[in-house]
Order: C-alpha cells, then sequence, then structure tokens
C-alpha cells in the first residue's frame, strides 16, 4: 500500500472526512481491520484564510510548498491537497517535490465525462468560482462547458463556508439557499453540479439538487484510494 500524503486543515472539518473515507475504503477492499497508510499536515485555518482574503498568493504558495516537501520527507508517495481553493498552488507543489500529485479537479472531471454531461455547474469559494486556475482546467482538459452562480449568488456561497461550514455550522436555511442557487444553476443549463469546496459536502447532499451532484471530496479521496493500493 503507498502511503497518501495530505495537505490538510483547510478546514480540518473536510480533512476529517478525507480521513474518514480514506480509512472507510481500504478497510472495505482490504478486511475489517485494515486502514489508509497515511500523513497528515495540518494547517492552522486561521491563517490561511487570512493570507486568502489578503490576497497573498505568495505567502500561501510558500507555506503549501514547504508542508508538501515535509510530507515527502516524511515518505508519502502521493500528495493530496484537500481542499479545491488552494489547488491554484497545485503547479508550484507539483514542481516542488518529486512525488505525484493527485488534482482534485481531474477524478471529478473524468466521471462528470464518463455520466455523458457536458454543461455543469461549480460552486465553491469565491476564489474557485472566479479565479481561472479551477474553471480552465475542467474546460482545457476535459472539454467541460462549466457556469457559476450569479454575483449575488456567489457572494452567498462563499459567506456560507467561510461563517459556517468551516467551522463545523451545518443551518438549514444555509441548506434552503444553495438549494435555491443549485435550481437556477440547473435553469442556466447546468447537466450536473460540482461541490468545488470540500465542505460543501456536509451542507447538501444529492436529495437537495434537481440534477446530480459531483462531490469533490469524496471522488478525490476514492481516487486516491485506487493509486494508493494499485501496488
Amino acid at each position: 500500500m503507498r502511503t497518501i500524503g495530505l495537505l490538510g486543515g483547510m478546514s480540518w472539518e473536510s480533512s476529517a472526512e478525507y480521513y474518514r473515507i480514506l480509512n472507510q475504503g481500504v478497510r472495505d477492499r482490504l478486511g475489517p481491520t485494515a486502514s489508509a497508510r497515511c500523513v497528515l499536515w495540518s494547517f492552522n485555518f486561521a491563517e490561511i484564510e487570512e493570507l486568502q482574503h489578503r490576497g497573498d498568493w505568495d505567502g500561501l504558495t510558500t507555506r503549501m510548498v514547504d508542508a508538501a516537501r515535509r510530507l515527502e520527507a516524511c515518505g508519502a508517495d502521493l500528495l493530496l491537497i484537500c481542499t479545491n481553493t488552494m489547488h491554484r498552488m497545485a503547479p508550484a507543489v507539483e514542481a516542488a517535490v518529486r512525488v505525484p500529485l493527485l488534482h482534485i479537479a481531474d477524478p471529478t472531471a473524468e466521471r462528470i465525462k464518463a455520466a455523458g454531461f457536458r454543461k455543469v455547474g461549480l460552486l465553491g469559494t469565491a476564489f474557485t468560482m472566479e479565479h481561472a486556475f479551477y474553471k480552465g482546467r475542467l474546460a482545457e482538459r476535459y472539454g467541460l462547458d462549466v457556469i457559476v452562480p450569479g454575483r449575488d449568488d456567489r457572494a452567498t456561497v462563499h459567506r456560507i463556508i467561510y461563517e459556517e461550514l468551516v467551522t463545523g455550522r451545518v443551518i438549514p436555511e444555509s441548506r434552503a439557499a444553495y438549494r435555491a442557487i443549485m435550481t437556477r444553476l440547473v435553469e442556466d443549463g447546468a447537466e450536473a453540479i460540482i461541490l468545488g469546496c470540500t465542505e460543501i459536502m456536509l451542507l447538501v447532499q444529492a436529495a437537495d439538487s434537481p440534477v446530480p451532484l459531483f462531490d469533490t471530496t469524496a471522488l478525490h479521496a476514492e481516487a486516491a484510494i485506487e493509486i494508493a493500493l494499485a501496488v
């Protein structure tokens, strides 16, 4: 079994889900006492959030590269960045280490294409929804037509992530707000919706959406299991 290196703590709420999915997946495949071989670097998310909202992407890159090298030194054979937003630093992380990085967008896009969808809605932080690093990969590598909510809806999605989900708060009114936003994405032509923030899966499930949901947290972790056990 390969050792999975997790760049986590962004937030720890979703990192805990990664840990659960990885260990349950390995147990399901190898037996009741089996668990994933993994190492975790857990950031203080308060520091990460401050740098994000200051726009200090260079400072964030320095921290991500340092953490990736530490995981490699600890014996990681494969790296996962346990957040969509921080994949903005994925190229720098890949260049800094010798072990492969499993990009969160790739297993998601592969599953979407296999299901026969092309036009997809994207929910995530404002950084993920508005910057090119994520939507561009989906479009250029996989030919997906990615649409995002309108300005006010993007602000709502972002606020709920940072004020509620990363603190472990799951509020019914916020679920209703996400449902309405997803409905508007479908009205704009979305055939499926990407849960492009690793905390969103804490708030909404398949029953909340009129079209299929693709949960990046689960898909990323499940793809890592396949790689880790393919020895």
